[in-house]
């Protein structure tokens, strides 16, 4: 049975956002392993505290987050 672990910074994203998430991943999985994985892919999101996660050695909070999301550098 497929684990997927998702971990995200806190507040990037909606319950929207996350279902949909979780719909397409769940899709991938059953795209390679087939119909029967769906009932057994388990897709779990984590969100991490912003400036609790850090991207080469600094830490990444909300808002350089948007700013990858609108492509510009963190």
């Amino acid at each position: 049975m497929p684990l997927i672990n998702v971990k995200l910074i806190e507040g990037v994203f909606n319950e929207g956002e996350k279902k949909q998430m979780a719909a397409k991943l769940t899709d991938a999985m059953v795209a390679i392993e087939g119909e029967a994985m769906r009932s057994v892919t388990w897709v779990v999101i984590e969100e991490v505290k912003s400036g609790d996660w850090s991207l080469g050695g600094r830490p990444l909070a909300v808002d350089d987050v948007r700013a990858m999301q609108a492509g510009k550098a963190a």
